[in-house]
């Protein structure tokens, strides 16, 4: 994960120190418009645009033409007149989250990706966070916590991030989201216009209301759900998801899902991006994210695959079952990884079955015969004998 600390402390001491003009009447943003520079909104901007800079030369963007592409045209069907003012960042990173910058800059997380079942979800969720920038949440959001906020409680929170208060990224950004957090005014407006412009695009409007569904179950399911990043600037509930399926219905048509194309441009990476998830060790929450890639008939090799890790490495009483069933699921594929049988055969091994144990390690060795770790499986069959 990006280490925003750093760039975070300058960012909120500089616009503590930037002069602020009264809430007012915010208008949307026009196409093609940057803020004057003697007003608050510029100083904002100038800080995000730094921030942009150090992201675009991160190692955790994505550097993928054909997905770049595909994120970008989904942003310009949504948004055709502020194409141009867009600036689209796919991150490695686990999770479910996207945001967008006041400066136009928006950051996708592969977490989020790989949640969503088909293009239509995804459109909704950038068109979402597009509402938010066309209608300057990010700037009414800021005045309304200066006018709020003590100078004093601010630099605290300053000071904090940078490593004296809080430990760790995800304590980091779960903090700047928690207070950066859009109204719920803001949210039922940017869930509105999100849908409108999904659907304006053609989308299947059903499918926000299964994502926000999907996203609560998750929460529900995880060791810690305030961990959630994206829920803390955008808490999901169930009048939420019944609301947008309530708009969905009052709108005639269809739309389309773009499920195909989603699932092609997004296939291999699937595998990496779950490894992402299980780094986590977030166990309960990667068994409900498990469950729907599978519901979903999404890369059902290297899901069996890392189902059967979740179950091998939390341990509990009954997952070495669990693991084995999953590896053997994975292996009925085409997609199962190589690891599949070495996982299995440590599985195996201490079920006390060398048999089937020699057996899997032997299937991984023909797999990958050049692997790094040949001689020490070598040496886990020699054992077995």
């Amino acid at each position: 994960m990006v280490d925003l600390r750093p760039r975070l402390a300058p960012l909120l001491i500089g616009l503590l120190l930037t002069g602020c003009a009264a809430s007012g009447n915010v208008q949307d943003i026009q196409p093609g418009e940057r803020p004057d520079l003697e007003t608050d909104e510029a100083g904002l901007w100038m800080k995000m645009d730094r921030a942009e800079a150090d992201m675009r030369s991160s190692g955790k963007v994505v550097r993928d033409s054909q997905l770049q592409a595909y994120l970008e045209g989904i942003v310009c069907e949504l948004a055709p007149d502020y194409c141009q003012d867009i600036r689209v960042y796919l991150v490695r990173n686990p999770g479910f989250n996207a945001s967008m910058s006041p400066n136009g800059a928006m950051v996708v997380w592969t977490g989020l990706l790989l949640r969503c079942e088909n293009e239509a979800q995804l459109a909704f969720v950038l068109g979402h966070e597009l509402a938010h920038y066309i209608q300057r949440h990010s700037l009414k959001r800021w005045r309304d916590l200066r006018a709020t906020t003590s100078g004093m409680a601010f630099f605290q929170f300053a000071t904090a991030i940078t490593g004296f208060g809080l430990v760790g990224d995800l304590a980091t950004l779960g903090a700047l989201g928690g207070v950066m957090a859009f109204s719920r005014d803001h949210e039922r407006e940017a869930d509105r216009i999100g849908l409108r412009l999904a659907q304006g695009a053609g989308y299947s409007g059903a499918e926000a209301a299964k994502i926000w569904d999907y996203l609560q179950r998750e929460k529900d399911a995880a060791d810690d759900g305030d961990g959630f990043i994206f829920f803390a600037s955008h808490p999901p509930s169930d009048e939420r998801r019944d609301t947008l399926a309530e708009l969905a219905t009052a709108t005639a048509g269809e739309g389309r899902r773009g499920a195909e194309a989603f699932r092609r441009l997004t296939a291999g990476h699937r595998l990496a991006w779950l490894r992402d998830e299980l780094r986590l060790r977030d166990y309960a929450r990667m068994e409900v994210l498990t469950a729907h890639l599978l519901e979903a008939g999404d890369a059902p090799g290297a899901v069996h695959f890392l189902r059967g890790e979740l179950h091998r490495l939390r341990g509990e009483e009954g997952d070495d079952g669990k693991a084995v069933a999953a590896y053997y699921a994975a292996l009925k594929t085409r997609q199962a990884p190589a690891e599949t049988y070495r996982s299995l055969g440590l599985v195996l091994w201490s079920m006390e079955k060398p048999r089937e144990a020699q057996s899997a390690f032997r299937h991984y060795l023909r797999r990958r015969p050049k692997a790094d770790d040949r001689a020490m499986v070598e040496d886990y069959i020699n054992q077995l004998n």
